[in-house]
């Protein structure tokens, strides 16, 4: 079949053992036609045929994130600001303050997880009364992981609690010595009173959803993503908070590949869920872009440990087992997969114990099932997991809150949480992600950073090097390993022939760069399905251009969303100096700028630096 796209002159690493290395592909039907060399490739070329000139870049697979909420964190991405990747508390509250000067009431500003207070060079949060002074009168609310949300005056009253309201179960609205809330939310350990509160703010409309979740999704495929497994989440009701994403798919605006699971809403109702959902859809009912996956990650709300290792670990209750076996048998019978959240080993032996039980009855016969998480799961746990024919997808929580689990358990107990290469070794399927948005980031190379790495935000190493990937390993649990928990095997995650034509050219050499820097890396051109969807620099011309975030006060307009620093501050210092109009009245040009500049302030354009510090008189 003559090629419609062909990508030559690139280092292309396949993660296909039949060859694992390239210089060129064609593309045509959305598939992978030729895998080659330049000459072999060249060959497919017709007089249609787009050809992309990759000039040695290194590419790879499209990356493929088997845990996200991305439905959910796309209705509300155009109204979060994100802390992501930021690197001091400095630039993080100037930031905050810049995003309050253009949010018009009754909006809140929002920091909903992706950050940690570990990356910050001051290794603290702000305090309740740095947050009041940033935003006297625009309601502030901040999560941090699963632990806590810091909500400043004006949140506290938008959201209407007072010395009367009472502590929900499993969490805590601290109080002053009058009785008064003072803004500071706990999950002791249930973090089901952040997110309630935070489903209190004021939502977008639905036009301004399909907008937010087009951002959302361009943003992660910048960074070279082509594929998401939706772990569903609170909140997130089928089929009402799907209708943004299958509205996008109908118009045939999706640009990742999306599997969904659907995720229980009811405490006592979760088998009545279930049940109904099986009578409207049924595991694979889809096509390739967007498709139905089984249940979970949440089956039943007994089961669930909420892993903030700042407070001691959950005992499941009693019912567990009772409530976990119904739903077992009616997925099992109904031949849904299922994915089940487990943090510790106490809770995945439990619910092991009911699998197993089940399975005699039931037999799973290749039905694909898994845990989210096992940070600490038992050498002895991972065994039975094989012999069922499950699965563990793992996520880099730990790279975000790794000091609180040694502070806990000790750093011995630290250096198998969660023993990846040891799952690995024992057979059991492995896949990676990230558990964004609310704990982790999206960014898949902060995943990677931290496999091969082992170290944690704040710089802390975690695991000694017996325990960690290589990169090319590392590599296949974001690509080919991840299509085993979609039910996909041998469609994606290879670039192969007759596989979709989903890839990432990338900013630096993933297997060439220092440890350090593979944060740093992003895509500087995406394809999916053959479709360009992501270009950067000289391959921004290719992607399609989208429509400015929605509404104009949007943090996406000013900051983006991983932080990014454009330039080494100094040479931002000198060349804004120079273009700067600023006369000495200005009062600001002279050491402001350039001492938050000096400091990494990284902002989206120059416009929006000046307007941070009430510079008017700025010119390009």
């Amino acid at each position: 079949m003559p090629a419609d796209m062909i990508l030559h002159n690139g280092r292309i690493h396949t993660v296909d053992a039949q060859r694992p290395q390239a210089s060129a592909v064609a593309i045509a039907d959305g598939q992978f036609t030729a895998v080659g060399d330049d000459a072999e490739v060249m060959a497919e070329r017709a007089p249609h045929t787009r050809i992309i000139d990759l000039k040695g870049r290194r590419v790879i697979p499209g990356l493929i994130d088997s845990h996200m909420h991305i439905i959910r964190g796309g209705l509300n991405y155009n109204m979060e600001l994100r802390w992501d990747g930021v690197p001091s508390l400095s630039e993080a509250m100037a930031m905050l303050k810049a995003q309050v000067a253009r949010t018009p009431a009754p909006q809140w500003v929002r920091v909903v997880g992706g950050f940690t207070e570990h990356q910050f060079a001051e290794k603290r949060l702000p305090t309740l009364d740095e947050l009041n002074a940033a935003a006297p009168d625009t309601p502030v609310f901040i999560l941090h992981l699963y632990d806590r949300a810091l909500l400043n005056g004006a949140a506290l009253r938008a959201v209407g609690y007072t010395k009367d309201t009472p502590n929900p179960p499993g969490g805590e609205i601290v109080r002053d010595a009058q009785g008064m809330p003072n803004g500071l939310l706990l999950a002791r350990p249930n973090a089901m009173i952040l997110y309630a509160t935070l489903a209190k703010g004021p939502k977008l409309p639905e036009d301004y959803q399909k907008n937010s979740t087009r951002h959302f999704m361009r943003e992660v495929n910048r960074l070279g993503v082509t594929g998401v497994i939706d772990a569903g989440g609170g909140f997130q009701n089928y089929p009402e908070d799907y209708r943004i994403i299958e509205e996008l798919h109908a118009e045939g605006l999706l640009t990742v590949r999306l599997a969904y699971n659907l995720f229980t809403q009811k405490p006592k109702e979760e088998i009545a869920d279930f049940r109904s959902w099986a009578d409207q859809v049924s595991p694979g009912q889809g096509d390739a872009l967007y498709r139905h996956n089984g249940a979970g990650e949440m089956l039943v709300y007994s089961a669930t440990d909420f892993e903030d290792f700042r407070v001691e670990r959950p005992e499941m209750p009693p019912n567990m087992e009772e409530d976990l076996d119904g739903v077992i048998r009616l997925l099992a019978e109904k031949r849904w997969p299922w994915r089940l959240h487990a943090t510790y080993d106490e809770t995945i032996s439990r619910a092991l114990d009911v699998f197993e039980k089940v399975n005699r009855d039931i037999p799973f016969d290749g039905l694909h099932w898994f845990f989210d998480h096992a940070e600490t799961i038992s050498g002895r746990n991972i065994d039975r997991v094989a012999a069922l024919g499950g699965g563990i997808a793992v996520q880099h929580r730990m790279m975000y809150q790794g000091e609180y689990f040694v502070e806990r358990y000790g750093a011995q107990k630290a250096e198998a949480s969660p023993p990846v290469k040891r799952m690995l070794d024992m057979g059991v399927k492995v896949g990676a992600g990230t558990d964004a948005t609310r704990v982790a980031s999206y960014n898949p190379w902060v995943s990677l950073s931290w496999l091969v790495s082992g170290r944690t935000l704040g710089g802390l190493s975690l695991y000694p090097r017996r325990h960690l990937l290589d990169r090319e390993t590392a590599l296949r649990l974001w690509t080919e390993a991840n299509t085993w928990f979609s039910n996909e095997e041998g469609k994606k995650g290879q670039i192969k022939a007759g596989q979709y034509a989903d890839l990432a050219v990338l900013s630096k050499d993933y297997f060439a760069v220092p440890e350090d820097e593979i944060q740093g890396i992003t895509s500087v051109l995406t394809v999916l399905g053959g479709k360009v969807v992501h270009g950067d620099g000289e391959y921004r011309p290719l992607a399609p251009e989208l429509p400015p975030p929605m509404p104009d006060w949007s943090p996406v307009r000013q900051f983006g969303g991983y932080y990014q620093r454009v330039e080494p501050p100094q040479q931002t210092t000198a060349r804004m100096a120079a273009a700067c109009t600023c006369t000495s009245a200005c009062g600001v040009h002279g050491h402001a700028h350039a001492k938050a500049w000096k400091a990494g302030l990284a902002v989206a354009d120059e416009a929006s630096f000046w307007g941070i510090f009430g510079c008017s008189c700025w010119a390009l």
